[in-house]
């Protein structure tokens, strides 16, 4: 049986930090809990079952590189820095191609590639006069040129247990109980720290030259945002998810026309990471309140049929701007204090906070814009 490589999380070279081997055909060099793209595992599955995917198939890496140049930066190498992604999860192909070519089962986890966005609200901006298209950042059709970073997350549960202040074995059993036992090595094998969570990833979009991240003198907008399909995609005038979104795609466009960089980064946790069923549940049990829908009431719905108001716990989201390698954020895109507290938690300065203008607050989010200043929301005063 070949013995698994060992991971030494936060090793400066990669080839000391040990490659992450979860592949479906693995066998006995698997030293990681699950499997790549977890959150399609399922899907993965039924491909197996029915024959349309071999359980042994082996991605061929070839051309599919990133477009641009990412890290190593300092923050890679420190161990509580990033614990719910792998730093190095872009480069397998070139800094773990000897153990590929002795047929270890080793995938990228991270992609980056160059591509373009287009946004309705960043036409009106044109329109309005508040964006000028450059031709290099948006074009006059309305293109913003962008690098686009997909992100699946890589436990390592150590460092995730320690940045809570817990035992790593009550996260371990917690985790295994939560998912109903489907992953026993959670508890039966100790020595496998690194674990694929059966949870979406995220989403990151660089405005402007990626090289701007090496560059101590630059200017930095950024846009931390949580899923919210509803708005996002669908346009829901419950919330101003989408409004928010649109500011900071708007801002970071801004700042990169000026020389700096703006960086959008989307996380996937729908409804605060209680889920869309809950998220619509929540939404009819404030429609149907005694008194109607009011701000101070707003988070009390959520708890009764949640248990809980949020589950996305900020203090993770910081991981992806160890990994872009920020210090400080120039102008940072959102009213929260939860997540301003995490980047403040982690070291990450931010110089000037962006409010979401009242005229963007969609007329019937008015409950929730409330709710969420009362709640300690930056408010601009």
């Amino acid at each position: 049986m070949t013995r698994p490589p060992v991971i030494s999380w936060g090793a400066r070279d990669p080839r000391l930090r040990g490659p992450v081997v979860a592949g479906l055909d693995a066998g006995g060099a698997r030293n990681a809990i699950g499997v790549h793209a977890a959150t399609f595992s399922v899907y993965q599955a039924l491909a197996v079952a029915t024959g349309a995917l071999s359980p042994r198939h082996r991605p061929n890496l070839e051309g599919t590189a990133p477009s641009i140049e990412i890290g190593p930066f300092d923050q890679w190498s420190d161990p509580g820095k990033i614990v719910t992604l792998d730093p190095w999860g872009h480069r397998v192909a070139d800094v773990f191609a000897s153990e590929l070519e002795a047929g270890l089962d080793i995938r990228p986890s991270i992609a980056a590639t160059a591509g373009s966005l287009r946004m309705a609200e960043i036409d009106d901006a044109v329109d309005l006069g508040r964006l000028r298209p450059d031709g290099r950042v948006l074009t006059r059709a309305g293109d913003m040129a962008v690098t686009k970073i997909a992100i699946e997350p890589v436990w390592w549960l150590p460092g995730v247990a320690a940045r809570f202040g817990l035992a790593e074995n009550a996260l371990r059993q917690a985790l295994f109980r939560c998912t109903d036992g489907m992953y026993p090595a959670l508890v039966t094998d100790p020595e496998r720290e690194v674990f694929l969570p059966p949870i979406g990833g995220t989403s990151v979009y660089l405005f402007g030259d990626p090289a701007l991240l090496r560059a101590s003198d630059r200017q930095i907008c950024c846009r931390v945002h949580d899923e919210c399909g509803g708005s996002d995609v669908f346009g829901s005038d419950l919330c101003t998810c989408r409004p928010y979104l649109a500011l900071g795609v708007e801002e970071a466009v801004r700042m990169a026309q000026a020389g700096g960089l703006g960086v959008v980064v989307y996380n996937r946790k729908e409804g605060r990471a209680l889920g869309e069923v809950v998220k619509l549940l929540v939404y009819n049990a404030r429609a149907r309140a005694a008194g109607g829908d009011r701000a101070a009431a707003y988070f009390d719905r959520t708890i009764e049929v949640a248990g809980v108001c949020d589950m996305r716990f900020q203090a993770l989201s910081v991981d992806v701007l160890h990994w872009l390698g920020l210090t400080r954020i120039d102008r940072w895109v959102s009213m929260s204090n939860l997540k301003a507290d995490a980047l403040t938690q982690a070291g990450i300065e931010i110089v000037r906070q962006v409010a979401l203008p009242d005229d963007r607050v969609p007329a019937r989010a008015g409950v929730e814009i409330t709710a969420k200043r009362a709640s300690g929301y930056y408010s601009g005063a």
